[in-house]
């Protein structure tokens, strides 16, 4: 299976457009030593020529540009990306689809009921989208049963409700249904290899530890270090856990949830502008590499 990040980046990327914070005015300045990032997204496949998208960013042309293997290759118009799985309705997951408007064939596109009918009411990209290249949307299922994709050779996917809120333009924004966010496990069905991927997990639920103790590759929620980092940051007074995002500190954070898997793996993506580990040499980062947990990047190739 091979797995590229096109994007690491949370919301807004790094450094984001208007942020002055610590991280993003010394990245700026080059007193820092640390990767810019993209928002996040990433593509999987098993044979390296047709891919599977996971969120479309709004930096998606430049992150496909950035990927050989997505480019066109037989005949005038074509894409290595044969579908695209939607993690949630989000902005930064969501808006990219957008870009991929002047596609030849219709967009087909997987999500659940709940992001289908967020991007058809209160962000209404799919309505949009008809009347370019339109959409063939695919329901998943949310019992963690697998299906597969056309094209998509030797991956089975399975999917399962994560708790999270909807995105504030949703109608059922203070009404929370599952399948608003997911999680998914990508399985390699020649080699019994499986990767975990939850960009967006603010709890550990029965059904992801079970999935995480599974996977050789584990590829998760690295937004906040601390639960105030907001706070802190001197930019807002949300905290990490009332947005949707396990921090990676302290008591039952994300560092202690990864040190009790065996994956092969543990790397963290969809990181925050404001979070420390995005600096190399901070010694938040050294923790971070003493539990064996990495921090993705742009262009990042994983092979399993």
């Amino acid at each position: 299976m091979k797995i590229r990040i096109l994007g690491a980046g949370a919301g807004g990327g790094f450094p984001q457009w208007n942020c002055n914070c610590n991280n993003c005015k010394r990245v700026r300045s080059g007193e820092m030593r640390a990767k810019r990032r993209t928002q996040s997204s990433i593509a999987v496949s098993s044979d390296g020529s047709n891919w599977l998208l996971f969120n479309a960013s709004p930096d998606i042309r430049s992150q496909l540009e950035a990927f050989p293997d997505s480019h066109p290759k037989h005949g005038i118009r074509d894409s290595g990306i044969k579908a695209i799985l939607l993690i949630d309705s989000q902005i930064d997951h969501t808006t990219g689809l957008l870009m991929l408007r002047e596609s030849t064939i219709p967009l087909e596109i997987y999500c659940t009921e709940m992001v289908k009918q967020d991007l058809s009411t209160g962000f209404p990209l799919f309505n949009m989208l008809e009347h370019y290249c339109k959409v063939n949307h695919h329901p998943v299922p949310l019992d963690g049963s697998g299906f597969s994709i056309p094209l998509i050779d030797d991956l089975r996917i399975h999917t399962h409700a994560l708790k999270s809120k909807a995105p504030p333009y949703s109608p059922h924004r203070h009404d929370p249904h599952p399948g608003d966010n997911i999680g998914v496990v990508i399985e390699q069905i020649s080699t019994g290899q499986k990767l975990y991927y939850a960009p967006g997990l603010g709890e550990i639920e029965p059904h992801v530890a079970q999935a995480a103790h599974d996977a050789d590759c584990i590829l998760v929620d690295g937004t906040f270090w601390q639960h105030d980092e907001m706070s802190r940051a001197g930019i807002c007074e949300k905290l990490a856990l009332e947005m949707g995002h396990l921090p990676q500190s302290g008591q039952g954070g994300m560092i202690e949830f990864l040190a009790g898997t065996q994956a092969k793996r543990k790397i963290l993506i969809h990181i925050n502008n404001t979070n420390p580990i995005l600096d190399e040499d901070s010694p938040e980062r050294k923790t971070l590499e003493e539990a064996g947990i990495e921090v993705s990047f742009d262009g990042m190739e994983i092979n399993l």
